[in-house]
């Protein structure tokens, strides 16, 4: 096959495209506007492959849109490109309307128009694979449910809303226009090449550096983790083996709270980097998120049945690889951060 992945510098996208070019015999264009968090060096392993291409493509551009597709001819599109931080979004709703749904809107009508002109049989083939997320949801608080593929939407920020919108649009595109898609939810993924924004890696640099680990709230708010390696696989599956129209909850079967894992962390660099103080005595709380969600949790026996997927990782094997990759590679982390984001509180 010949796959189309947007968004594929930043740290999903990056890891699909490292499986498949590792993995299989299939070939990859990555198209990305390369905005704050994508970053090609996290495809470094991959970047001489004769199956990789890049485009510096926007996703809201649908000239360039068009001339790719025409140009390139995949047979799959899978739809990672999206602003994901919700912090960010809190922030600046406008950019995320702007990619997560104009942008989408903009790729389904880009990607419709060349599957119409597509043979009949390539047609029957083609997929359009839309990446989503958990948090369209909502909030689990003060019951033991899990989401499923028939959960109702209540996102409760401006990231998850303009995802959920992006989902339902995908859905529509089917329904109307017969275009076939396939989506999936995934929980909170972490591991290499992830941007320093997010929990997990902000915990590890903080901590290294000395400074605060700073928990929203009590640290109370459960995350289901998953590790991004299984979560790849688990996208090539669906992009490769998923039924048209299907939804697919991607999960690692991880609840953690948020206190448990950064003090996992702690756990983890007090045994790989020993110092004279316990890690965890950086631990502070601060004002919490607002709107923040207090419990995720995925039901992933979907994919299991009939994909045959499951994560490999558990939360501790994950988080070690995880901790060892960032000790190995602090210039990485330096130079993603150019001086524009410096770890400090956004989304107040």
């Amino acid at each position: 096959m010949k796959i189309l992945v947007t968004g594929g510098a930043g740290f999903i996208g990056s890891a699909v495209i490292r499986h498949i070019i590792k993995n299989t015999q299939d070939s990859v264009i990555n198209l990305d506007k390369l905005t704050y968090a994508g970053n090609l060096e996290s495809l470094k392993e991959v970047q001489d492959s004769d199956r990789y291409e890049f485009e510096h493509v926007d996703i809201c551009n649908r000239a360039e849109l068009d001339r790719v597709l025409a140009q390139h001819k995949p047979d799959a599109v899978m739809h990672l490109a999206a602003e994901s931080h919700v912090d960010r979004s809190i922030d600046g709703p406008a950019e995320f309307i702007e990619t997560n749904i104009v942008g989408t809107y903009t790729l389904l009508e880009a990607a419709r128009q060349y599957w119409l002109k597509l043979s009949q049989n390539a047609q029957a083939n083609f997929r359009f694979h839309h990446i989503s997320t958990d948090e369209v949801y909502g909030d689990l608080e003060g019951t033991t449910d899990l989401f499923t593929e028939t959960t109702s939407y209540e996102p409760s920020s401006p990231y998850s809303a303009s995802k959920a919108s992006s989902d339902h649009l995908v859905r529509a595109w089917l329904r109307t226009y017969g275009l076939p898609t396939v989506i999936t939810n995934c929980s909170n993924n972490y591991g290499p090449y992830h941007f320093p924004e997010k929990l997990i890696p902000l915990v590890i640099l903080n901590a290294l550096e000395g400074k605060d680990l700073p928990i929203y709230g009590k640290g109370e708010q459960i995350r289901d983790w998953l590790y991004v390696e299984d979560h790849a696989r688990a996208l090539y599956k669906v992009v490769t083996e998923g039924e048209v129209g299907e939804t697919y909850n991607i999960g690692g079967h991880n609840e953690k709270k948020n206190i448990e894992v950064v003090e996992a962390i702690c756990h983890t660099l007090n045994e790989l980097v020993p110092q004279s103080l316990d890690y965890k005595e950086l631990i502070t709380f601060v004002k919490d998120r607002p709107g923040h969600d207090i419990r995720y949790a995925i039901d992933a026996s979907k994919i299991e049945k009939e994909l045959n997927w499951r994560p490999i990782e558990t939360f501790e094997t994950g988080l070690k690889k995880t901790v060892e990759w960032y000790l190995a590679n602090s210039e990485w982390c330096k130079r993603v951060q150019d001086g524009s984001y410096q770890r400090e509180r956004l989304g107040t």
